[in-house]
């Protein structure tokens, strides 16, 4: 007469991928038991039925209702899974509230005989609760009471509201075993709810873990889009203007021939990993690493405006530029000799960006003639040198000194190309600038006054007097103090 079950219909659509293929490791979660269910209710109903004519508790001509009782559950499992009623919103609440009427119409029928007719509303009401809670719990009961009302007020009262002792025996017997079923059920899907969501969090903390490890091979920016779902993972470009960057260093060739290839690699790998942390504080989004060069753009995924992408660039390359003086200072104490420099250009300008190669394997890059000629500077630059193009030095020459270095022809390009140096921050330029650095042989000294501590000021201080008096006597400066001042 009725049926209960777990909701898992409107469950997420993670829970509802897993299947019972074993194969796949998933998790198996048993068939809703809406047939089952009713098959059951309407079957321990025929019971009650049946035990209740034969002794007389009930008028003979409800033997009838056993055989609607045999057939309906068939009729509802047609109706609601192989016509279009299976597509209707909220199918299995509606169809609950018609076995509602039904049970409520038998109770009416049998003249509200006590313990029967309690056992069926019983029934009902269980499975109201547990199909849509409180709120089918109250429209069920009307819907069970204004039934009730109706066979009342066509058959009326019986003239015994009291059942005989078997009648009784059987509605409770087949009450909790019907309860006691759906309940199984119910905890059986509850359970099997239970180690999908465990299986879809272990799913998910794999996924996560992979997507850490892909993003080693992305720049964070376009892993993040890809996987926050900012941007699909097809072959698609567009047009936009970006800085460009490039930088090699100058004496790589030289050195690769004199180390062995282990500490060559080690050395290039600290060295990109430094680049890379300057690179991703200022936002740029690392395209490549060819051998010791390095290619960042600045504009794409995201952007602050042309100005301040275009001064991100550069101000990432002056502090890469003086963040190699502090690497090379810490090479040569490893025994590394040759002076390695750095050498950098910087184009603005439109280029074409975004997935090129093919279908099954795609690369995240740009391409373009401002990407040549961020290029062609590069290698035009002088060692610790940053050239940069006009459309560069228009957008930040009111925060950023620069020098005039005349005009190139670069490919690409029916004019001369004006090109210009780098100078520093106009803000550190003078007696009040914040970065100082010496470096003569047998003494280094680089000193960030804005990253000092005043408790790291005050042994500066002293390393700086005692190695000065050292100096004005002409003493040697010990091993451990020369270090200080690197």
């Amino acid at each position: 007469m009725m049926s209960a079950h777990v909701d898992l219909r409107n469950a997420s659509s993670a829970t509802k991928a897993l299947s019972s293929d074993q194969a796949t490791g998933s998790v198996a979660i048993p068939p809703m038991p809406d047939y089952n269910g009713r098959v059951m209710a309407y079957t321990v109903t025929a019971a009650i039925i049946v035990v209740g004519v034969l002794q007389q508790a009930f008028a003979h001509w409800l033997l009838w209702l056993v055989a609607g009782a045999v057939v309906w559950p068939h009729i509802v499992y047609v109706v609601t899974r192989k016509t279009f009623l299976s597509r209707s919103p909220r199918i299995r609440q509606k169809m609950l509230l018609v076995d509602c009427v039904i049970g409520g119409a038998f109770v009416g029928c049998t003249g509200l005989v006590a313990i029967p007719s309690a056992s069926v509303a019983l029934m009902l009401m269980f499975s109201c609760l547990i199909v849509g809670g409180i709120r089918q719990w109250l429209i069920g009961s009307c819907f069970m009471a204004i039934s009730v009302l109706v066979a009342l007020a066509f058959v009326g009262p019986a003239a015994s509201f009291q059942s005989p002792l078997l009648t009784s025996l059987c509605a409770i017997v087949s009450t909790g075993l019907y309860i006691c079923m759906t309940a199984y059920y119910s905890h059986q899907q509850a359970r099997a709810l239970m180690l999908a969501k465990t299986q879809i969090q272990n799913q998910r903390e794999q996924s996560i873990a992979l997507s850490h490890k892909l993003s080693k091979y992305l720049s964070p920016q376009v892993w993040q889009s890809i996987f926050t779902g900012e941007r699909d993972v097809r072959l698609e470009t567009q047009r936009k203007k970006l800085a460009v960057f490039f930088s090699d260093i100058k004496g790589f060739t030289e050195l690769s021939e004199e180390m062995e290839p282990e500490a060559l690699t080690e050395l290039l790998n600290h060295y990109f990993n430094e680049m890379s942390e300057v690179a991703l504080k200022y936002g740029g989004t690392i395209d490549k690493f060819v051998g010791d060069s390095i290619m960042v753009f600045f504009g794409d995924p995201t952007s602050r405006g042309q100005r301040e992408d275009a001064f991100a660039c550069v101000s990432m390359a002056i502090e890469m530029r003086k963040h190699m003086k502090i690497m090379r200072q810490k090479w040569r104490s490893q025994g590394i000799k040759t002076p390695l420099e750095i050498r950098m250009g910087i184009s603005t300008g439109y280029t074409t960006v975004g997935n090129f190669g093919a279908e099954n394997r795609m690369d995240y890059t740009i391409i373009g003639k401002e990407v040549n000629l961020a290029s062609r500077l590069e290698s035009l630059a002088q060692p610790g040198e940053i050239l940069i193009s006009y459309e560069t030095f228009s957008l930040i020459k009111d925060r950023i000194m620069c020098r005039d270095k005349g005009e190139i022809t670069v490919k690409g390009f029916g004019k001369p190309v004006p090109i210009y140096e780098v100078v520093d921050f106009r803000r550190d330029m003078g007696p009040n600038r914040s970065f100082l650095e010496h470096e003569h042989s047998g003494f280094a000294m680089y000193l960030d006054s804005d990253k000092v501590t005043e408790r790291e000021r005050q042994v500066i201080l002293q390393a700086l007097e005692d190695a000065a008096e050292r100096l004005r006597t002409g003493e040697d400066v010990p091993e451990s103090e020369t270090g200080k001042l690197g």
